[in-house]
């Protein structure tokens, strides 16, 4: 049961008499535990609602509409605690950060409601019978990080003896039609390879029902002193890799209508092979893993760019990147440039010296790195930076330093920027900035 905290007036709880400290008990009979429970049960039309008051247990008919919300707000969003991953994955990102950060960055999610209702990914090994019936009987379509199909190999990546059998559950939910995006952090030697082969045939025989698969490079910090020895990617190696990816894509081409599995857009620029066209990314199904973005953002910049009235006002400003994205932030910008000789702008790629210069992602650029590189660099009037660097819906990055404390050692007014190319070009022009 859930205790409600707020009930907003005017709505089906509030004219049913629900009240602020009522617990919800079961909603027609059925158990209310968290928001998965109280989202799908409170679809119906009419509704029994066991609530329980006083230590007294009592039950309030509702009719709404169906879909309509009860109008009753909770301690949290999840109704209880968020579920933490209890792995210790070879590859785990989180282990390579620097200590004394803050808490909520050592926080390790693994909670299969975020990803049905956020788009998280989950590794499946907390789950039990009882959460995976309950996910095929709600049909939640959720992500999975999946890795590698070799039960012994993903007890070794992920150091968890149950990591294995967990792999059964990918095929109860595809059989019963659950729609599945998969996730695999490709560490050379280790999955690549014959283990890569057979992990994208296993998922291919899920079809339809695997809607996408991102093979993503793992990424290797500064800060790996006593972990698991992990071997970076190369151009050769990601070469090979992109070879291995666009064979399946072929073959699944032709078997299901779709290429199915999607290489990251660092495997590409590791390779020093252009971005592919957009056709290449179908539905951008994988975008938010770094899947198409460079793609998008370069297509989205154009086709701005085209539409674009002149201005001839003077405007003096810059730009930090990270170093993986430098070179096509120079194309977009000596196209701008070449359009407005009246645009003086200039485009910095920012080493990450915070975690490690084979971290080269934008979004990981710390403040502190922004400092030390820009500082006494000509930034004319703005600088311009990607919102990935900060934390959501804030001004603060991953070090704890905010925009504000950046314009104040830069002297200059920062100005974070969605990733798309149309909120890019208004930025360098001026426009509703």
């Amino acid at each position: 049961m859930v205790r409600v905290t707020d009930v907003t007036e005017n709505t089906p709880a509030y004219n049913a008499k629900i009240e602020v400290g009522d617990f919800i008990v079961t909603i027609n009979g059925n158990e209310i535990n968290d928001v998965l429970d109280y989202m799908f049960y409170i679809a119906e039309e009419k509704l029994d609602i066991e609530i329980l008051r006083d230590g007294k247990s009592e039950h309030l008919n509702i009719t709404k509409g169906e879909y309509d919300d009860l109008g009753l707000g909770f301690d949290s969003f999840l109704m209880d605690e968020k579920k933490s991953c209890h792995n210790q994955c070879v590859f785990c990102f989180i282990d390579q950060m620097p200590p004394n950060m803050r808490e909520t960055l050592y926080f390790k999610d693994d909670d299969a409601r975020l990803s049905f209702l956020h788009g998280n990914y989950v590794t499946l090994t907390n789950l039990s019978q009882h959460d995976i019936n309950r996910i095929i009987k709600m049909k939640l379509n959720i992500n999975v990080s999946v890795h590698t199909t070799n039960p012994e190999l993903r007890c070794k990546m992920m150091n968890n003896r149950f990591a294995g059998e967990k792999l059964k559950y990918l095929k109860q939910m595809t059989d019963a039609g659950i729609k599945l995006n998969c996730q695999i952090v490709l560490c050379p030697t280790l999955n690549d390879g014959e283990e890569l082969d057979r992990t994208l045939n296993d998922l291919g025989e899920m079809m339809p029902n695997i809607q996408s698969i991102a093979v993503v490079p793992v990424g290797l910090s500064k800060y790996r002193d006593g972990l698991f020895q992990l071997t970076p990617f190369t151009q050769e190696t990601a070469v090979k890799v992109l070879d291995q990816i666009e064979a399946f894509q072929r073959k699944f081409l032709r078997k299901y209508g779709t290429r199915l599995v999607f290489p990251a857009d660092e495997l590409f620029l590791t390779a020093k092979r252009e971005i592919p066209e957009a056709e290449f990314y179908e539905d951008y199904p994988q975008y938010e893993n770094g899947v198409g973005m460079l793609r998008s953002l370069k297509d989205e910049f154009m086709d701005a760019l085209e539409d674009a009235e002149y201005n001839n006002e003077k405007r003096c400003l810059s730009i930090a990147t990270g170093v993986a994205a430098y070179e096509l932030m120079k194309d977009l910008l000596d196209k701008v440039i070449k359009k407005w000789h009246n645009l003086d702008c200039k485009l910095y790629a920012i080493k990450n010296e915070f975690f490690g210069e084979t971290i080269t992602v934008t979004g990981l650029i710390t403040g502190q790195d922004l400092i030390s590189q820009l500082k006494d660099k000509p930034l004319g009037d703005t600088l311009l930076i990607s919102s990935s660097m900060l934390r959501r819906d804030s001004d603060v990055f991953l070090d704890d330093i905010r925009v504000s404390d950046v314009e104040k050692q830069l002297g200059i007014k920062v100005v974070p920027i969605e990733n798309n190319g149309y909120d890019l070009l208004d930025a360098v022009l001026g426009k509703e900035y």
